[in-house]
């Protein structure tokens, strides 16, 4: 069995629990014989992800939530493999989200950028239950609240418990904010109102569903370098 790296309590991200960086951040929540996942990566990592589940003692049948921030291919490609590999999960989306995974939407959702030259696999996903602002998701005896933040994306949820904040890609743990795009969606004065939200909500920790949207500057590094160290939530 691998010790389980809590970064919070009933919180596990998988990156840190891997030491290394998987992708984007995916966030185990767990309270007694329950546990659900929110977002799930890049379908290439869905193996290595479900292995560290396993090696925690997670009992696979136990996963109830496979929760979807929004629909971006780096959050959700893995989502249809992961699924056949949890199958008695429920998948929840917002609505938008749930209708662009059934459709394989690929402009809105990052699959396909021509003028970067990218083509990404996405496989057409059918969403078990769509969640919208006010829902509650329980995990044991915790409870999650649902929040629409869009702006980044229609879609894009974020999932309070507590004094912590799931906050996708709304903001980053630099400071930045998710990519803003037309072709994406993207709506700057919805985007403006949701951080205004979070700013106000007196949540106290955020956990954002990237280190950070640095490439090569020093903030990548020193992101990778706490994932092998660890690091202390009260000291960053």
């Amino acid at each position: 069995m691998q010790p389980r790296q809590e970064i919070f309590p009933h919180v596990i991200e998988m990156n840190y629990q891997a030491r290394r960086r998987l992708g984007c951040g995916v966030y185990l929540v767990f309270d007694a014989d329950e546990w659900s996942l929110i977002d799930v990566g890049y379908e290439d990592t869905v193996a290595e992800i479900v292995e560290l589940i396993r090696q925690m003692d997670f009992p696979l049948a136990q996963c109830k939530h496979i929760v979807i921030s929004h629909a971006d291919v780096d959050h959700v490609q893995g989502l249809k493999r992961l699924k056949e590999l949890l199958p008695a999960a429920e998948t929840l989306a917002h609505p938008d989200a749930a209708r662009l995974l059934g459709e394989g939407e690929r402009i809105i959702t990052y699959a396909e950028i021509a003028a970067q030259g990218v083509s990404l696999d996405l496989p057409v996903t059918r969403i078990d239950r769509t969640i919208n602002e006010g829902d509650k998701l329980r995990v044991g005896g915790l409870e999650l609240e649902v929040w629409h933040t869009p702006g980044h994306a229609r879609a894009q949820l974020a999932f309070r418990m507590g004094e912590l904040l799931f906050s996708g890609d709304n903001i980053f743990r630099d400071g930045c904010v998710g990519n803003i795009d037309a072709h994406h969606g993207s709506d700057i004065p919805a985007f403006i109102k949701s951080l205004e939200r979070i700013r106000d909500s007196g949540v106290k920790w955020l956990l954002p569903s990237h280190g950070t949207c640095a490439i090569d500057w020093p903030l990548m590094d020193e992101w990778e370098q706490e994932l092998v160290r660890g690091f202390d939530p009260e000291k960053t």
